[in-house]
């Protein structure tokens, strides 16, 4: 009976390794695309105007009363958009990096997805808040019309609000995070000219 017992951490272990492989075939697009059919597509929201999707802001340890437009959320200027959760393991992990990006200045905005907001506050007051405001997603519509696989997930939109970049992965990578930052505040290109005949 004793071997049973420890058996199960290694099952556990084996499942875990599995699932990540899994998840991070999802986060670099190039696993389970086959298995979705053709019309997954990770980055499909890359170079489209931020969804018009209206959430309560978290006041407290509540939503609302307030309400907000994710699409006006950079008031004209750029920013991240932050998918996360209190109950997201990744989101912890990337949690130090986005503390550091608000140190460095960077707007970020972040949705609470399918989260209770007295968990989203009780998580942000534990690891510290680094959003210039969160936006309560408790039953997932954002991340509906965001396209999202899963939290957390991030998206640099630009001034014009437009998505002009996506990592579908825990922000760890200091060139990732990098390659968003500079993505948001690239400026927009010039629209083609018509030429003369």
């Amino acid at each position: 009976m004793n071997r049973w017992f420890a058996i199960v951490p290694l099952v556990a272990l084996v499942a875990l390794v599995v699932f990540a492989a899994v998840r991070l075939g999802d986060f670099t697009g190039r696993s389970l695309a086959e298995g979705r059919g053709s019309e997954y597509r990770p980055e499909a929201l890359v170079g489209q105007p931020v969804p018009e999707t209206v959430l309560p802001l978290l006041t407290g340890a509540e939503a609302g009363p307030g309400v907000l437009d994710l699409k006006t959320a950079g008031v004209g200027k750029p920013m991240l958009i932050n998918v996360f959760a209190s109950w997201c393991a990744p989101c912890r992990l990337e949690h130090p990096q986005l503390m550091a990006l608000k140190e460095r200045g960077v707007a970020v905005v972040g949705v609470a997805w399918k989260d209770d907001p007295v968990k989203t506050r009780a998580f942000l007051d534990e690891l510290g808040d680094p959003y210039s405001m969160v936006l309560v997603d408790r039953d997932g519509r954002a991340g509906l019309d965001l396209g999202i696989t899963g939290a957390p997930e991030t998206f640099a939109v630009n001034a014009m609000g437009q998505v002009v970049a996506k990592a579908s992965a825990p922000l760890m990578d200091q060139a990732e995070i990098d390659r968003l930052v500079d993505a948001m505040q690239a400026p927009p290109r010039p629209l083609p000219t018509a030429t003369k005949r």
